[in-house]
């Protein structure tokens, strides 16, 4: 391994092959293919989650869609899809909650137990 200077820039470019007779370094490189742009970011189209696996849906501005592809020679025609809002998910219980529902449902069932016994006692009879 050697080290050949950049046939552009004259800059060392190190562990270079044996057998190398010219080298180009990483910043002419760079200057002639230019930095990588950055990953565009999804743009929202404004229509809800799935609507490409809808039947048939209908945008705001009147265009038509079957199973995600669009009807041009419907457009206009229908009204706009009206969409439900998505259900809301159940908040996890932390483990101090589920304890305290639990010995709420317990007391219950001791105080319904205690209550039938006092019945049962006094000859009162549900019924």
């Amino acid at each position: 391994m050697t080290s050949i200077p950049c046939h552009k820039c004259n800059r060392i470019v190190e562990n270079v092959g044996d057998n190398i007779k010219r080298v180009t370094c990483s910043h002419c490189v760079i200057n002639l293919v230019g930095l990588p742009d950055e990953p565009k970011q999804r743009k929202s189209t404004g229509r809800p989650a799935g609507w490409h696996f809808m039947n048939e849906f209908v945008d705001k501005d009147g265009r038509v869609f079957h199973k995600g592809k669009e009807q041009p020679d419907l457009k206009g025609t229908l009204p706009p899809t009206k969409v439900s809002a998505p259900k809301k998910k159940a908040k996890r219980r932390t483990k101090e909650e589920i304890l305290i529902a639990r010995d709420k449902e317990k007391k219950a069932a001791l105080r319904k137990a205690h209550k039938k016994q006092k019945d049962f006692l006094n000859h009162k009879f549900g019924g």
